[in-house]
């Protein structure tokens, strides 16, 4: 067969491919080679070939005589269904974050713990459309202690945990009010946890005012963060109102991802 003729045949190759995988998939037993060859139409000849890659890869396994789907395809099924809840809980968040952008006209973020167990990074953000305007980019880290963000994704963890952070914090005085002390800090977090919403002012940056509250995910799994900014000046009469938006709409992404806890 020649180059040209293997291209044109490519195709084929990969639809039956999917289609072996499709019919094992279906069947309740396995099947022998007459029986996917009857099932799909196809030559027996060109099935051995397609199936023996499968069995190269674990994708399908042969036994008496008959074949069956194998770990490997298994394996590839759990990462589509993974990658199709990551892609829905994607949207979801969004479409939240859409909703108290328009319900506080202020800058929404949402921000996902990294694995260092000290910052946080803002994976998405709705700006403000006021002319004034908290602004971040995608991608940026922040401390834990001195974000909004930062302290409810500690108080959505254990006291233990908490502890182990604390002991091993080293804070920086990053404006003339971030909060170093380490019992306060403590204190902050534990009032956060109490109200599910966490508040600061100037504390990362001098005159940014943060809301934020955790967003759960079905098996009850921390996903992230959900964060209102803005200037300090124009939000210190609605913090109230702020922490109840946030408070509300986090609840809300959270039913929608299947969360059904308190």
């Amino acid at each position: 067969m020649t180059a040209h003729d293997r291209a044109a045949n490519a195709p084929q190759s990969v639809t039956r491919v999917i289609r072996i995988l499709e019919a094992l998939c279906a069947s309740s037993r396995p099947l022998s080679l007459a029986e996917l060859s009857r099932l799909l139409d196809a030559p027996k000849s060109s099935l051995a070939a397609l199936l023996r890659g499968l069995a190269e890869e674990n994708f399908v396994v042969a036994g008496d005589g008959a074949w069956r789907l194998g770990p490997g395809a298994f394996g590839l099924g759990s990462a589509l269904l993974e990658g199709r809840r990551r892609f829905q809980t994607s949207d979801l968040v969004r479409d939240g974050m859409r909703r108290l952008a328009e319900r506080s006209s202020e800058t929404v973020l949402f921000a996902v713990p990294d694995d260092d167990g000290e910052t946080m990074t803002y994976v998405d953000t709705i700006e403000s459309p006021k002319a004034v305007r908290f602004a971040v980019s995608i991608g940026d880290r922040r401390p834990l202690y001195a974000t909004a963000g930062g302290r409810a994704l500690l108080a959505a963890g254990s006291d233990q945990a908490l502890r182990t952070y604390l002991d091993r914090l080293k804070p920086e005085r990053l404006t003339d009010r971030t909060e170093t002390a380490k019992r306060r800090l403590a204190e902050a977090v534990a009032a956060a946890r109490e109200s599910g919403v966490a508040q600061t002012v100037d504390q990362m940056a001098e005159g940014v005012t943060g809301t934020a509250a955790v967003i759960h995910d079905a098996a009850g799994k921390v996903v992230g963060a959900l964060i209102v900014a803005a200037p300090s000046a124009r939000l210190q009469d609605r913090l109230p109102v702020l922490a109840k938006l946030v408070r509300e709409e986090a609840a809300a992404i959270a039913r929608s991802l299947g969360y059904r806890g308190a």
